[in-house]
């Protein structure tokens, strides 16, 4: 009887403790309590993610954590940390390029619900029918212009144009019509010039030689079907260049400055110029209102602030949008389990759909989100941040994506901002610019490799 007892026992004991067990992995697995690690890009808000990272776990039980990697050491930060047990579930990559290099580690994020909600799903990192980058943050830029100046224009009885709105401007022959209509106008609408002055003074370019030639890159990768993870875009024949420089001229022959005298300028100069009212035109980004508001003596009222596309000539550009872009793509690491990339999807789009994610995103990241679960109520207190949004929600309008993150280097930047401004001092004729230009991007594209 005694051993009867003590089999019986040990088996009620071995029974227990299988149940136990059992508890404790379904206890586990039912409270969410997997773990996600978000490796961050941005160390001037990691302690607000870490502060969200808290309200999320109260919320649902789910652990993230937080790591944030020293400026300008993300790639090395990352290239550590998944070699290791500790890999992040979340990190980013920095668009195409930065695909290529973790193209094993991306899942395919087509079916998340953030993606679902992405307002214009151009802007994803893709590979073929996969979807491995979301944007979480986006600026703008385009040309801005000042309402009220080119309302002035518009009732003026001697212009030379049938237009009565800005509306109506969409492609580059309108634009050139209006612009230099209204340069022949600019004492009646109190003016120096149309468009401020293009900024060529040494690290001041970068509107030109980054952002403007975005442009010419976008479309002749496009037209070509580029694969923008491969090593064709390695070179480029510049095949837009001439589209490129009317827009170039169209700035700097309707100036508030002689071209000859833009080598000295900077984008403080071009921006003051804009806030007083000296120019009904610059080209910049949402980035810029802080640059305008902020001038001594300001007179441009934050309604009158409006962006238009930067039109080169290219058929169907009617339906060209903003050049909208970041270098901020999540990704979900997808060497982690299937429940760790679930839990890092679930936690992305309660980021951005859930009130109190929504204003961290808004108030205390100051992030544009690109996505159609935020009210316009819920939108940064910016007329460019609301203008950027706009230009991405109107209908049969796509976005210029910011192939600017393929350009081979700094260098390649700043040989080509040289050459703009010789350009347009004339010692340097345009066609010696396009082929410096291709040579440059080559050979730096060949360094970067070595």
């Amino acid at each position: 009887m005694r051993k009867y007892r003590r089999i019986l026992a040990a088996a009620l004991a071995c029974a227990v403790a299988v149940g136990l067990c059992v508890c404790l992995v379904g206890c586990r697995k039912q409270s969410g309590q997997v773990t996600v690690r978000y490796l961050n890009f941005k160390p001037e808000i990691a302690d607000k993610y870490k502060e969200l990272a808290n309200l999320y776990e109260k919320e649902t039980g789910v652990k993230v954590i937080v790591e944030t990697a020293a400026n300008n050491t993300y790639e090395q930060t990352l290239t550590a940390k998944m070699a290791t047990d500790e890999a992040p579930t979340l990190f980013q990559i920095n668009g195409p390029r930065g695909y290529a290099n973790w193209k094993d580690y991306c899942a395919d994020l087509k079916n998340t619900q953030l993606y679902q909600h992405l307002t214009d799903k151009a802007l994803a990192v893709t590979d073929g029918d996969k979807v491995v980058g979301i944007p979480y943050v986006v600026e703008g830029y385009g040309i801005l212009y000042n309402k009220a100046i080119t309302d002035k224009y518009f009732a003026l009885d001697q212009r030379a144009t049938d237009f009565t709105s800005m509306d109506e401007i969409n492609t580059f022959a309108k634009l050139k019509a209006v612009v230099e209509d209204m340069q022949k106008n600019a004492a009646a609408l109190g003016i120096q010039g149309v468009f401020a002055s293009t900024s060529l003074k040494a690290g001041e370019d970068w509107r030109w030689q980054t952002h403007l030639a975005n442009l010419p890159v976008y479309y002749e990768f496009s037209e070509n079907k580029i694969d923008l993870t491969s090593d064709a875009t390695k070179e480029i024949v510049f095949q837009y260049a001439d589209r490129f420089r009317q827009v170039f001229d169209l700035y700097t022959d309707n100036s508030v400055t002689d071209k000859k005298l833009l080598g000295s300028k900077t984008v403080v100069d071009s921006m003051a110029e804009f806030a007083l009212e000296k120019c009904a035109m610059v080209q910049n980004g949402n980035w810029a209102w802080s640059q305008i508001r902020d001038i001594s003596g300001n007179k441009v009222k934050a309604e009158n602030i409006k962006f238009l596309p930067i039109y080169i000539g290219v058929e169907g550009e009617e339906s060209q949008g903003l050049a909208v872009g970041t270098e901020n793509f999540y990704a979900i690491n997808a060497m982690a389990t299937e429940e760790e990339q679930q839990a890092a999807a679930d936690f992305i789009y309660w980021l951005y759909s859930s009130d109190e994610g929504k204003r961290y995103v808004t108030e205390e990241f100051g992030f544009i989100a690109p996505f159609d679960t935020f009210t316009k109520e819920q939108r940064p207190d910016d007329p460019l941040a609301h203008e950027v949004l706009n230009w991405m929600e109107k209908e049969g309008v796509s976005s210029v994506p910011w192939n600017f993150t393929l350009f081979p280097s700094a260098v390649f930047k700043e040989d080509f901002g040289a050459s703009l401004l010789k350009y347009v001092q004339g010692t340097k004729n345009w066609e010696n610019v396009v082929q410096d230009t291709i040579t440059s991007w080559k050979k730096e594209s060949q360094a970067a490799v070595q």
